[in-house]
């Protein structure tokens, strides 16, 4: 298996792209710093053509987005459209809307749902993935709510997107979801953890925390990965500056951007 491309997730920047000036001057950031693809989500509402022209003058590949799970049934047709435009097979869920988090019965129900819509996306050739938090590692019974999202969506429509830190967040091994998925995920979010002065879990940039990066990259290149989008939600210094720091990082360990 070839080893995936790192982009950029840009939630990390999402204060530097609220306007279509800003998002232009971010993204020249962007791939001044090496990097040569995005992942589009965060950014302030603006015409997806703005998006387009924006990303082909930097040369960068939208690989990937985050959207509401509420749009893919309000606007499915704009959303086919919108990633169609950008040449952008993966349309992302980035959350799980509160009302299915509750009861084993809501997981299964938001399986259903975001299986009918990925069967609906696939026929237009795009493919539907799924951005994990930490708490779809609660059980329910003998079987926590991730479990529950992988057994009951239909695996020719739906696909994961796991965050490594939030895996672990979850009490789960990022590396054991990454080989599970195996044939079901080629997008993965890379964010690291530390630990701060009060020992609280903290989100850290790639390689600067406490995760098996060795074996998470292993993991992401032995079951066919294709991206990995670095993010960081939090930043502890000048977010330009932490994907610098995981960009310079992730190339000493050998990936490929």
């Amino acid at each position: 298996m070839g080893k995936p491309v790192i982009a950029v997730q840009l939630y990390t920047l999402r204060d530097f792209c609220k306007t279509p000036g800003d998002l232009k001057q971010t993204l020249h950031r962007v791939k001044a710093m090496g990097y040569h693809a995005v992942q589009v989500s965060g950014i302030a509402p603006m015409d997806p053509q703005i998006v387009k022209d924006a990303t082909e003058q930097e040369g960068l590949t939208v690989c990937a987005t985050h959207i509401s799970f509420d749009r893919l049934g309000s606007d499915l047709d704009g959303v086919i459209r919108q990633h169609k435009l950008w040449n952008c097979r993966y349309v992302g869920i980035g959350s799980m809307p509160d009302n299915y988090r509750e009861s084993r019965e809501g997981y299964i129900q938001f399986a259903k749902e975001t299986s009918e819509y990925g069967r609906l996306l696939a026929q237009e050739g795009l493919t539907l993935i799924y951005h994990n938090h930490n708490f779809e590692f609660r059980s329910y019974g003998k079987v926590t709510g991730m479990e529950l999202l992988y057994e009951e969506s239909d695996p020719a429509a739906l696909q994961f997107e796991i965050d490594t830190y939030w895996v672990q967040a979850g009490g789960a091994d990022p590396i054991w979801w990454i080989r599970k998925l195996g044939g079901r995920m080629d997008v993965v979010h890379y964010k690291d953890m530390a630990l701060n002065e009060q020992s609280q879990q903290i989100m850290a940039e790639v390689g600067e925390g406490n995760l098996n990066w060795k074996g998470i990259l292993a993991a992401c290149e032995e079951t066919g990965v294709k991206w990995c989008a670095v993010e960081q939600d939090v930043c502890r210094r000048d977010p330009f500056e932490a994907l610098k720091i995981s960009k310079d990082n992730l190339a000493a360990m050998g990936c490929r951007f």
